[in-house]
């Protein structure tokens, strides 16, 4: 009886744990973007790669506890804190929020050295973090959960300020819902395997590849923190090719200020009900296809956008756009 208890729980916290890894943001390593990470730090909330999995252990568990998705038991507690900190754009919010200027994070091909000094200083010395929410890392392991959930969201109750040179804030996070494709360039003999990337500031991330289709639906939630300083959202298409560089099927770019201007403008949207509050007006130096319309819908602001890719014979792009203030 007690054993067909347990072989059930694992097989729910696995499942659990395969819809975690399988969003958008956890498809890349939180530390270095490398592909298809299989590793995670359980205690801090991310998932990451073979090789920063080395450096996370060589930190000692007081600050990462680290575990293999595929080879090691999780617990309920540990499958319930991975999820209550939202994903490796959430933890980068957090652990990256003062970024440098100029600094790079590692790539996937860095080597140890580099991998070393910046998760050293992203998790152990917490350079990067607002300094309000720095933690001890003592002889107890630093609970994310606990920064999330009390100092996190207290600190950014208020409008963050420019109080430390040269790094870089965060003021919110954008869901971007990437819904479909229309008419996209063929790019292999006869169709294409089309997947759209996302870029904003130095954070980079895509949606899944959907194999022979020109007219693909996608559907899926990418997620990005938006810096104090935030320039375009740059959006780019790509064919994905198993034995060549993937060819770039079109690119786009997105203003995003005038939805954050409207959100901020209006405060809490839970207040109003639904309306139209701002417009992305269609012009002859931007990719609408028509205006886009800004809108305040169950208590979110969010936008509605249509694009006709740039630099390439066809395709259009449809997306849906939400501001997330970071006290949500």
């Amino acid at each position: 009886m007690n054993a067909t208890m347990i072989t059930k729980t694992t097989s729910v916290n696995r499942r659990r744990l395969r819809n975690l890894l399988n969003k958008s943001d956890n498809r890349i390593c939180a530390d270095c973007g490398a592909p298809d990470p299989k590793w995670a730090s359980s205690n801090i909330g991310v998932f990451i790669c073979l090789k920063c999995c080395g450096v996370h252990r060589s930190l000692g568990t007081h600050i990462s506890k680290v575990l293999s998705v595929t080879l090691d038991e999780w617990s309920n507690e540990q499958i319930e804190a991975m999820s209550e900190v939202g994903g490796n754009s959430a933890a980068n919010a957090i652990y990256e929020a003062y970024i440098p200027e100029g600094f790079s994070k590692p790539g996937p091909d860095a080597g140890i050295e580099e991998r070393k000094r910046f998760i050293r200083s992203k998790y152990e010395l917490q350079e990067f973090m607002k300094s309000s929410l720095r933690i001890s890392t003592g002889k107890s392991s630093p609970s994310f959960k606990s920064v999330f959930s009390s100092k996190f969201m207290d600190s950014f109750r208020i409008r963050p300020t420019d109080d430390e040179d040269g790094m870089v804030e965060f003021i919110g996070l954008l869901k971007v819902t990437v819904v479909k494709g229309t008419n996209l360039a063929i790019r292999d003999m006869m169709t294409s395997d089309p997947y759209v990337v996302l870029t904003l500031g130095q954070q980079t991330i895509q949606t899944a590849v959907i194999p022979s289709n020109l007219n693909p639906v996608w559907d899926e939630d990418l997620m990005l923190s938006v810096p104090n300083n935030y320039g375009p959202l740059k959006l780019e298409v790509y064919d994905h090719d198993m034995f060549s560089a993937d060819d770039i099927m079109g690119e786009a770019q997105i203003d995003i200020q005038p939805l954050i201007s409207a959100a901020m403008a209006y405060g809490d949207p839970e207040m109003f009900g639904n309306m139209q509050i701002g417009k992305w007006l269609k012009s002859d130096d931007n990719a609408l296809i028509e205006d886009s319309i800004i809108n305040i819908i169950d208590g979110k602001v969010k936008q509605d956008v249509q694009l006709k890719l740039q630099n390439v014979e066809c395709g259009e792009l449809h997306l849906e756009v939400e501001w997330l203030p970071l006290d949500q």
